[in-house]
């Protein structure tokens, strides 16, 4: 194939707890069951089904990494309303209601509408923790002897991307729906991160040509993520690999909320663990699917040990080549 591509399933599971900070936004969303897309004016309808919840880029990753045996620290703004006594009392149910949890004045929400298809909308109300200071120290206390930074791009967490740079800490960050290699509200993450994934939807380019340009662009990253949705992922290494994981939907597609979260949590976990970008690459596409499969995605997560049987059972389709002069000019 060009390229070396290993992949194979492992026991990493048996490896000690690495310990991750994961920074950003942790929401109470209300998720719909709505009859289509797009939605007709009525005063008053009837949903499908409806269910409540804590979701949030930092919440959810931070959920699926301790379900997958990681030690986590949540850094993240909660505020003193009825929202924020319902969000703490979640993150004290899944272990995630540390010193890193700061207290604002309200907390963030969302609402998420999703069709039969499992197509989604999303509606996040992020103001209320936008502009809180979080404090550095804090986040400086939380990544003492960490093997990961997960630095979401949530507006409060962007004056910390600099001095956490200089932590000595690998910094990894999912920048979702961007579109400008040079992209001004995503710079600072851009040029600290080690690991950086992103959603093809909005893209100026074919996938595999982003990733090129991104690590020639941004000579710290390390590996380079696209989510495809319905394709599966694709990853670029330094070395000049290019790894592309077909989908696998083992329950179906139910709700694609969270698949991107999922995707870069179970591929940060397996890498850390196992130092090899393929094996982490089918791992995360595996997980998404089977999350997709669900009402309620982040409330579905599996164990390490679980997500390996799973594997075994919907091995996903791995392809690797070597990335080419076309996609890196």
């Amino acid at each position: 194939m060009g390229a070396d591509c290993r992949g194979e399933f492992a026991n990493e599971d048996f490896s000690p707890a690495r310990k991750i900070v994961v920074a950003g936004v942790a929401s109470l969303y209300l998720s719909a069951g709505v009859p289509e897309f797009p939605l007709a004016y009525a005063s008053k309808g009837r949903q499908r089904w409806m269910a409540a919840g804590v979701l949030g880029a930092a919440g959810h990753i931070a959920r699926i990494l301790g379900a997958l045996g990681e030690d986590v620290r949540l850094c993240t703004v909660v505020g003193r309303d009825t929202a924020g006594t319902a969000i703490r009392a979640e993150l004290d149910q899944c272990g995630l209601l540390g010193t890193g949890v700061v207290e604002g004045e309200e907390s963030s929400l969302g609402v998420v509408l999703v069709a039969p298809d499992g197509s989604r909308m999303g509606l996040p109300h992020l103001e209320p923790v936008d502009h809180v200071p979080y404090p550095f120290a804090t986040l400086r206390a939380a990544a003492r002897d960490a093997d990961l930074l997960v630095l979401t791009n949530a507006k409060f967490v962007r004056p910390l991307v600099g001095p956490a740079a200089r932590l000595g800490v690998p910094i990894a960050v999912d920048v979702h729906l961007i579109a400008d290699l040079d992209d001004e509200y995503n710079r600072p993450w851009l040029e600290a991160a080690d690991v950086v994934f992103c959603s093809h939807e909005r893209l100026p380019w074919p996938p595999e040509t982003w990733v090129a340009r991104l690590l020639d662009r941004y000579p710290r990253c390390r590996l380079a993520g696209v989510g495809l949705g319905a394709r599966g992922a694709l990853l670029g290494t330094r070395d000049g690999r290019l790894l592309e994981v077909a989908a696998v939907a083992p329950g179906g597609v139910v709700n694609t909320s969270g698949a991107g979260d999922a995707l870069f949590a179970t591929f940060l976990r397996t890498w850390l663990r196992t130092q090899d970008p393929a094996r982490a690459l089918r791992s995360a596409v595996t997980h998404a699917g089977w999350k997709i499969g669900h009402r309620l995605p982040v409330e579905a997560s599996l164990t390490g040990e679980q997500l390996a049987e799973l594997q075994r059972a919907h091995s996903p389709r791995l392809t690797c080549r070597r990335l080419t002069c076309d996609e890196t000019s």
